[in-house]
């Protein structure tokens, strides 16, 4: 076997049978690969077991924090640069070269990572969605997801999807791409967005009734924060699943990517109208409780 490198890598994990063995292949030249497991009873375990893995559990009280910053926090890293990757997730060749040359040098303390969507049988090339950059290699000190909204009850799940990582110490992107395999078909898309909806509706709530929001926090990087506040200024315009298909569809080429571009612009306006909904709804029913 080749040399590995001292690279601990922190694999998420609940009921991810089907995906998790690709992803452990993907990532076997790191010499420490760390699975955080909330109760899966697919075979997920013995999986991460057979490959080497170490196999951590975790189990969440509904409250902050959740799964990822759980475990940057309580794991006890071999490394000290960590790589999240989920099990729908694959790193390939040249992002694993550009991840080694990395170590050799000590002015950045982590790196943003490009992600490639596979949708209906092809890559998405536009809809916004390529690139689509994460901070998810860095010294595991220094970064933590951030807290924007209390999540409990909102059943989005026990790991963070929408939260970004806010890191002490300069920051910079690698070559080389992450394949992600999180939709093979449209109803799994269905089921993940409907409860990724809670959390969106939850946030639009919390920022309106409260007065504040997490896109002024000063740790948060200056286009992250640019692109959130304009979602809160569409937050309060008319016919916003409409504006939604004509950002993606439109101004971000969505129409390039053909039949595929299509459909996934269309299942962006059907969210951004289950956000709206479901935001109204929160603020329908905290003003009908009883003071």
């Amino acid at each position: 076997m080749s040399a590995r490198f001292p690279i601990s890598v922190l694999i998420p994990v609940k009921n991810e049978a089907d995906n998790l063995k690709d992803c452990l292949a993907s990532v076997a030249w790191c010499d420490d690969v760390v699975v955080v497991d909330s109760g899966s009873t697919d075979g997920t375990r013995d999986i991460a077991l057979q490959a080497g893995a170490r196999l951590v559990d975790f189990k969440w009280d509904g409250h902050f924090p959740k799964k990822k910053n759980w475990a940057l926090a309580n794991v006890a890293w071999k490394n000290d640069w960590v790589f999240i990757i989920d099990a729908d997730e694959r790193s390939t060749p040249p992002l694993a070269a550009a991840m080694q040359a990395a170590l050799k040098q000590d002015r950045i303390q982590g790196y943003y990572v490009n992600r490639r969507f596979w949708f209906l049988d092809g890559w998405l090339n536009h809809c916004g969605y390529y690139p689509s950059w994460n901070l998810r290699f860095f010294r595991h000190k220094l970064g933590r997801y951030e807290k924007v909204a209390d999540t409990a009850g909102t059943r989005s799940g026990d790991n963070e999807v929408h939260e970004h990582v806010q890191l002490e110490g300069a920051s910079a992107y690698l070559d080389g791409e992450m394949e992600h395999y999180a939709f093979p078909d449209i109803s799994t898309w269905v089921e993940k967005h409907n409860r990724y909806s809670n959390w969106e509706a939850r946030l639009q709530f919390e920022a309106q009734t409260s007065g504040g929001s997490h896109v002024d926090d000063p740790e948060i990087e200056a286009g992250l924060a640019r692109k959130r506040r304009l979602r809160r200024l569409a937050w309060s315009l008319p016919f916003r699943p409409t504006i939604r298909f004509v950002y993606h569809y439109v101004w971000r080429a969505g129409f390039l990517d053909g039949y595929r571009g299509f459909v996934f612009c269309r299942l962006m306006a059907w969210y951004e109208f289950l956000n709206a909904a479901k935001a109204r709804e929160l603020s329908r029913l905290h003003k009908a409780a009883p003071r």
